[in-house]
């Protein structure tokens, strides 16, 4: 007898092969920036010899090449394989059938209900009854025929009301029914439904249970970095909460699951590259050399649904007119002549950004502020053809002529440096080493961009950046709660971790572009805390204040977040109108500029503020720029940037001033 409890209780505990169908359940899920590798666990008995099992109830998006056993022992796989199975729909299920039973208990309800209207109604009937012979009584007194009245009056009411609560709950039973037959009907309708499956063949020596752990990867899945920064006060540490919005559509729930936060990506093949000689030859004209993979930075954030941002080339100039598409759909726009853009998507996963003579770039929607550094195709420039009729030398104008332009009267080329046009452009004024690219343009694709101008063609200089851009190692951050995530892509906000940090606090204010004051944070050793790209949320004295996005890749040294605007420091950016702005020299004008900038402390307490402004730097020989008069101010005076570091006191006003004159030919425009 025993013995055969203990069989009893050993068979409640494992699952026979010979049974096949093999429950399993998730242990720990491993989520990455995109997919998820999860781990599962499943107790079975062997027979000894060849036995088959199958775990059921899986993800139909498993990779198959992904799946990994152990806990085996002594036992061997013969075979693994993967497939999806559309499960039959049962005729009744837990669901249908507690839904069917509501149904039968709602309609008991109602029979009991209408038993109790049957009632009153007949009591009623007594009492009408009761009231016709009482009437019939002469002696009745006045006294007690009032008594009788009221009687009759408050419970006549009271009946009637009771029997109109009680209609009331009949119909609200029978909308409940009504409501549960609609829920059956669609539950009937259903289509078949989809299982993931995976069969293993064992090859055991004796009879023997395992432990079996099953490891897979599955796609429809990911987190997506996100913050929170708050600051209480100017002389408190900055708060910043690490928080993980994870989201999964992978056909089966994550339940009561440990949750393993990764920043790596299990796609990218990660054999090492083997570099061999390269041996030249010639090729033909289609010829495209292998280009370099880059890596990943940037992942698909299936929240946002708009995105606004900025499309640059390399050196920070505005691509206006730039083409940004959804991958995959018909939905685009065009950059505006400041090259911003703003795109809503209702579907796809990557904006796709082309510019003539610019190579493509493919993002994935990772964030509702995406700015794009678009680079130049330096091979579509070596496959323009550029024939130079005599050299040049320093100092006088270009010879170049562009084959295909218009040739009716000789003209020149128009220049255009890092997304200016430049007049006589003579060769020898830009070195050979700072020019990084060249691209040329004709006929219809010169003069629609820049007009009546480029009829002889356009010659683009783009001179070479310094750029920096580090990579980072993967991290984990395993979660201590257990979470339960549903299969239907709705966002699971995680919290990974929080830190205090210290930051520089400064107000900071450039009216030539804002006649706002932004308060802004330097956070300092930001590069120990590994962050990603990602959103986030900017709260400042308890409100608030805005959204902002976090880039470590493009940031170099300095982790700058801004934290609002402060409308209790006031300024402004005046051009003195009574100052001597416009004359003439021969076949030169002449603009004096003047400019002052006045900035107020409305606030209760002191601060500290960065005023900048700007003095024009010419990219022209036709422009002059002199007469610089900066005062107070620092001056960058290659970039031709203005500083003050001022401290302004409660109620504390400073004015500060800087001027310079402008000369250039009087029948000719410039970009003021």
């Amino acid at each position: 007898m025993r013995s055969l409890l203990l069989l009893l209780v050993f068979c409640t505990t494992v699952s026979f092969a010979n049974d096949k169908k093999v429950p399993s359940t998730i242990k720990e899920v491993t989520v990455y920036l995109n997919g998820a590798q999860i781990t599962r666990n499943a107790s079975i008995y062997l027979d000894a010899g060849t036995s088959e099992l199958v775990l059921e109830g899986l993800s139909t998006k498993i990779d198959e090449s992904s799946i990994q056993l152990s806990g085996l022992g002594n036992v061997s796989i013969l075979s693994i394989a993967y497939d999806i199975n559309y499960l039959e729909k049962p005729e009744s299920t837990p669901e249908i059938k507690a839904l069917e039973d509501r149904i039968e208990l709602n309609s008991l309800a109602i029979s009991k209900l209408k038993n109790v209207i049957n009632g009153l109604n007949e009591e009623e009937n007594v009492i009408q009854l009761n009231r016709l012979v009482t009437g019939n009584e002469e002696t009745l007194d006045l006294e007690k025929l009032k008594k009788v009245s009221t009687y009759y009056r408050e419970r006549m009411t009271a009946i009637k009301n009771e029997i109109f609560d009680t209609n009331q709950k009949i119909n609200d039973l029978k909308s409940d029914s009504s409501a549960i037959r609609k829920q059956l009907a669609e539950i009937n309708n259903k289509p078949q439904q989809e299982q993931g499956e995976i069969s293993i063949k064992f090859d055991s020596p004796i009879d023997t249970k395992l432990n079996l752990t099953v490891k897979y990867k599955v796609d429809d899945a990911g987190w997506i970095p996100n913050y929170d920064i708050k600051s209480e006060k100017l002389d408190a540490p900055l708060k910043l909460s690490y928080k993980a919005h994870v989201y999964q559509k992978t056909g089966e729930d994550w339940e009561n699951a440990k949750l393993i936060l990764s920043t790596g990506n299990p796609n990218i093949n990660v054999a090492k590259p083997n570099l061999d000689t390269k041996y030249l030859n010639f090729v033909g004209h289609n010829y495209k050399a292998r280009s370099t993979t880059k890596k990943q930075k940037y992942y698909y954030n299936p929240s946002v649904k708009r995105i606004s941002g900025t499309v640059t080339d390399q050196t920070g100039q505005p691509l206006p007119g730039c083409s940004v598409v959804v991958k995959g759909t018909s939905n685009g726009t065009q950059t505006d002549f400041d090259g911003n853009y703003t795109i809503d998507v209702t579907s796809g996963q990557v904006l796709v950004f082309s510019y003539v003579g610019f190579k493509n770039i493919e993002q994935p929607i990772y964030s509702s502020i995406m700015n794009i550094g678009l680079e130049e195709d330096v091979q579509m420039l070596q496959e323009v053809v550029v024939t130079g009729y005599a050299s040049g030398a320093s100092g006088n104008s270009s010879n170049i002529r562009i084959r295909g332009a218009s040739s009716y009267k000789p003209q020149l080329p128009l220049y255009i440096i890092d997304g200016v046009p430049v007049s006589n452009y003579s060769e020898g004024d830009l070195p050979e080493s700072e020019i990084k690219s060249m691209e040329v343009l004709k006929g219809t694709a010169a003069t629609s961009l820049y007009g009546i101008r480029a009829s002889a063609g356009v010659i683009i200089i783009t001179t070479k950046p310094s750029l920096i851009d580090e990579g980072k190692i993967n991290t984990k951050f395993i979660i201590k709660k257990r979470y339960s995530i549903k299969s239907d892509a709705d966002i699971t906000v995680i919290r990974i971790d929080d830190h205090e940090l210290n930051a520089d606090y400064e107000y900071f204010t450039a009216p030539v572009l804002n006649e706002n004051v932004f308060l802004t944070a330097q956070i300092k050793e930001w590069e120990k805390l590994q962050l990603l790209p990602g959103e986030a949320n900017i709260y400042f004295e308890g409100s608030y204040a805005g959204k902002t996005t976090i880039d470590p890749y493009a940031i170099s040294r300095k982790l700058v977040v801004s934290l609002g605007i402060d409308p209790n420091v006031i300024v402004s950016r005046k051009l003195r109108r009574n100052f001597k702005s416009k004359s003439f020299t021969g076949s030169n004008r002449i603009l004096d500029r003047i400019y002052d900038l006045e900035i107020k402390n409305n606030k209760s307490t002191a601060i500290t503020v960065k005023l900048m402004d700007r003095i024009p730097k010419s990219s022209n020989k036709e422009i002059k720029v002199d007469d610089i008069e900066t005062y107070t101010a620092e001056y960058d005076k290659k970039k031709g940037l203005l500083t003050w570091n001022l401290d302004l006191k409660s109620g504390d006003q400073k004015k500060e001033t800087f001027s310079y004159q402008l000369k250039y030919p009087r029948y000719k425009r410039v970009n003021l």
